[in-house]
């Protein structure tokens, strides 16, 4: 399955991609709630957020995935508030337990399946800066998230990802 995590509008969305029935979409329905921190994800109800909106089965969708994309906004070498929300409720996709990997700190994977993230990135006036912080958060989400490859495009424009979104 592939899972497509975006910030479009859903007008734009429709426009640029066709979905299929392997494939999971997320966008913002403005029904998402911000991770409290709690850890009940871990700890009450592993493996599901205790908050019921919608988005508390995030490590189970991400347990069955092949291919994550995301598309967002870059906001400061970062994702946009929704895509950011998204990703902190994925917690629950790992176990609390730590192990060591690469010299850093990191969480154990709950399930042994492995997909790619592939992040595409749009905005008009992306810094070099900004693109060398998303790269490396990216390549860090890959590394927390056990990951087997990754990759990260920059466009200046959501019109511009027309035909350049990879879907495997």
């Amino acid at each position: 399955m592939n899972l497509m995590i975006h910030d479009l509008d859903n007008g734009l969305f429709k426009k640029l991609f066709k979905t299929s029935k392997d494939m999971h979409v997320i966008s913002n329905d403005g029904s998402i709630q911000r991770c409290i921190g709690c850890f009940g994800c871990w700890i009450k109800t592993p493996g599901k957020c205790v908050l019921k909106d919608g988005y508390n089965n995030m490590g189970e969708i991400l347990s069955k995935t092949d291919n994550i994309i995301i598309i967002s906004r870059c906001c400061y070498g970062g994702y946009s508030p929704f895509v950011k929300n998204v990703i902190d409720r994925s917690i629950s996709y790992l176990l609390p337990f730590f192990k060591t990997k690469n010299n850093e700190t990191h969480h154990k994977p709950r399930y042994k399946k492995r997909c790619a993230l592939s992040v595409y990135f749009y905005g008009e006036h992306i810094t070099r800066q900004e693109m060398d912080t998303a790269r490396d958060l990216v390549k860090a989400h890959g590394v927390n998230f056990n990951v087997s490859e990754w990759n990260v495009a920059f466009y200046k424009s959501s019109e511009e990802l027309l035909g350049e979104v990879k879907i495997k």
